[in-house]
Parts: structure tokens; C-alpha cells; sequence
């Protein structure tokens, strides 16, 4: 398994001097500042290339960029709307100067309008640490009663209802306001610019599509794209939804093993692949991340380690960022499966037999409470997550060696 970190680039106040004194074998990141549906120009992929490469001091950080997440896919082709085809085709060429520069695994994401939903994102824990929460009253406080979705009364329980408009009631401008920012953060580039008009215009746009039409123009995606990365010999690994069930009325594509079941059968290519993320996917009781990586094995490119804490077993439901040992996903039978996976492709002679993973999110701890991150990556609270995972893979790796005496 081969230890990674997430970096968003220069303005990330995670530098590249941390990333190297935590010992991680390589990075992933991104060109942030570019919209979804720009070609990535080759120059500033090299540019990102010598950031990694160097320390705060100039000297040499010995890192590489090797996994990019994630190469956005705009909201025209997820719709099949406007330049759909003019940005599949600006895919493409950033696929290939992506591959011309050394890279060959692209993590991306399907989900329409929101990349990720928390309502809070430094909830008070009990030992003084903080994490991001998904409250299912709050959020149904935020669609009834600040967005005013008119559908979102077919959406949620008229008990959930009730509580959200007691909860509602209950709040002050200034959570009301924390609240909706902490939603819009889920939009790619729009925390700081997105108003409520924006977010209503951007479900708009959605009305009419519906789970299959949307898997439809997913597999018309994958169909534009797929032989195009098997030709420069690179692999496409989709990030599930999260959370992995439906919001706002948008449709989820991709929260189950049948919908990766259904994605993987319909372009049938090893450069189709799964990013495994046990956080996103571990948030539905019904999912058995062990048995999905068992299973999508040998089409699983990239791992996303972290876990969830669900507040009952119905859908949808409230969860918090457990620590990495501590949520409701059995870790250690997913690095048991993971290694399993992996012996089976070094058997087989495959290069990439070594799976890349990094320590997804994070609780904030120690000084990372005093300091401003990305939200979910904290510094020390994803040490601790990378530690407590290095600790199962060493266990794991030399279980059959006899204890002494």
C-alpha cells in the first residue's frame, strides 16, 4: 500500500515541508484555480510538479505528484447540456499532458451540483477535538426553511420536518448563516461567492434528470473517454457520493456496490476504475467495504481511508468524521482485503500491485484547532489517521511471524 497526501498546492498552510516530515511516499493534488471544463495546460502541471519537489527553503522535498483528484467533471456533461462535448474533448487533452508529465491515475467524482455536504465543519467532539458533521434535522432545516426547495417536503419525513422547523426556529442569524456556508462549501470554487439565487438557479438545471438519465450520461462520459486513457496507459478511478444517498431532489449514481456493479459492466476496461473510499461508502450500513474491495479488486486505483460514525442505520441519516480506528467501518478487515488484493496482483505481474491510499480527512487535534485548513485536513489529526493506519499494515504484513517467547 503506498502512503499518500492530499495538498492542494501553495496557498495550503499543510506545506510541503509537513507532507515530507510525515513520511509519505508520494502526493495528490490538483489544479484548483482551474474551472471544470479547461484544458490543464502543460506548463502549469509542471509548475504543480515543482512545487511538490521542493521545501519551504528550496531543497529538495523528494516527493512527486502521483495521483491527481481530481480532474472536475463540469456540470454540462453530467447533464449532457451546452459545450458538453467541446469539455469532454478538453478532458482529453488534459488526460494527455497529464500522462506526458509521468501521471496515470485520475480520481474524479459524478455527483451533480455538490461535491460533498457537511452542515458543520468543526463540531465540538467530547475530548475537545473537532470534526465535520452531516445533521440530517439541520440540513432539512436548511432546504425547508432558508433554500425553500418546494420539493423538499416529498424529500424528508414529516417527523424529520417537524424537528427541522423546531430546529429552525431555534436559530440564530448567525447560524443560519454558518449553516448555509457550510453547505455551499460543497460546491466546486463557490464557498466564498455562491448565494442561495445561485443554488436554486443550479438545481434548475437538474429538473428533468433523473438517477437513470444521469447514469446514462455518466456512461456516455466514460464511453468518450475510457479508450482514450487505455492509450496513454492511464487509470480513472470514480469517487463515490457523499453522503451516499440523494439531496436537494439531485440524483445519486453512485453510492452502492450495485451502482458500481452497473458502471463497471457498462465500460467493461481495466482504465475504469473505483476509488475506494471507506468514509463516503461506509456512511450506508448496507454497504460492506471489505466485500466491495474483494470484489472490485482488480479495478480499485486509489483508496480514500477515513471513517464515519452514523447516528442510526436508516437513510438517510446524521454522521460525523470518526477517527480513523473508531467509526462504524472495520478497518482493519479493509487493509486484510486490500493486502489480499494486492498479493494477488504482484502474482499476476501487474505494475501497479502497490495501491495508492491516503488518510481522507481528519479530526482537528492539538494545534490544529488553533490554525486555518482545508476543511477535513487538518495536519496532525491526519498524522494520527496515517500513523494508526501504518500501524495495521505493519501488524497485517507480519501476522505469520511467531511472537517470542
Amino acid at each position: 500500500m503506498r502512503q499518500t497526501w492530499r495538498w492542494f498546492g501553495p496557498d495550503d498552510n499543510v506545506s510541503t515541508d509537513a507532507m515530507a516530515q510525515a513520511g509519505v511516499q508520494g502526493v495528490v493534488s490538483a489544479l484548483h484555480h482551474l474551472p471544470p471544463g479547461a484544458i490543464w495546460p502543460a506548463k502549469a502541471i509542471a509548475l504543480r510538479q515543482a512545487q511538490i519537489s521542493r521545501l519551504t527553503d528550496g531543497r529538495p522535498s523528494h516527493l512527486k505528484w502521483e495521483v491527481v483528484e481530481s480532474l472536475p467533471v463540469s456540470e454540462d456533461i453530467k447533464r449532457q447540456t451546452g459545450e458538453w462535448r467541446a469539455h469532454i474533448d478538453a478532458y482529453k487533452v488534459s488526460m494527455t499532458n497529464l500522462a506526458q508529465a509521468g501521471l496515470s491515475v485520475i480520481c474524479y467524482n459524478f455527483m451533480p451540483v455538490l461535491d460533498w455536504t457537511r452542515t458543520d465543519l468543526n463540531w465540538p467532539l467530547a475530548n475537545g477535538a473537532t470534526a465535520m458533521r452531516f445533521d440530517l434535522i439541520d440540513f432539512a432545516a436548511f432546504d425547508l426553511c432558508i433554500l425553500g426547495r418546494p420539493a423538499a417536503r416529498d424529500d424528508f419525513t414529516k417527523e424529520v420536518q417537524s424537528k427541522a422547523r423546531a430546529r429552525f426556529k431555534g436559530m440564530t442569524d448567525q447560524r443560519k448563516d454558518q449553516l448555509t456556508r457550510n453547505i455551499v462549501s460543497g460546491l466546486p470554487g463557490a464557498a466564498e461567492n455562491f448565494t442561495l439565487d445561485d443554488v436554486r438557479a443550479q438545481l434548475e438545471h437538474y429538473e428533468g434528470i433523473d438517477a437513470a438519465r444521469l447514469r446514462q450520461n455518466f456512461v456516455d462520459f466514460l464511453t468518450a473517454i475510457v479508450p482514450h486513457a487505455e492509450t496513454l496507459g492511464m487509470r480513472l478511478c470514480c469517487h463515490p457520493d457523499d453522503p451516499p444517498f440523494a439531496l436537494l431532489g439531485l440524483p445519486r449514481i453512485m453510492s452502492t456496490m450495485a451502482d458500481y456493479d452497473a458502471i463497471m459492466a457498462a465500460v467493461d476496461s481495466p482504465a475504469n476504475g473505483i476509488t475506494l473510499c471507506s468514509g463516503s461508502l461506509g456512511v450506508r450500513a448496507d454497504n460492506d467495504i471489505a466485500g466491495m474491495m474483494d470484489r472490485f479488486g482488480p479495478r480499485v486505483h486509489f483508496l480514500h481511508m477515513r471513517n464515519t460514525c452514523r447516528q442510526d442505520e436508516t437513510l438517510p441519516t446524521s454522521f460525523y468524521e470518526a477517527e480513523h480506528l473508531g467509526g462504524d467501518t472495520d478497518m482493519v478487515a479493509f487493509v486484510a482485503a486490500v493486502l489480499r488484493q494486492e498479493a494477488l496482483r504482484k502474482k499476476a505481474g501487474r505494475a501497479d500491485h502497490s495501491i495508492p491510499f491516503r488518510p481522507d480527512h481528519g479530526q482537528n487535534i492539538l494545534d490544529d484547532l488553533t490554525r486555518s485548513s482545508q476543511p477535513g485536513y487538518p495536519a496532525i489529526g491526519r498524522l494520527k489517521g496515517l500513523a494508526e493506519l501504518r500501524g495495521i499494515i505493519h501488524a497485517l504484513e507480519h501476522r505469520d511471524r511467531a511472537l517470542p517467547i
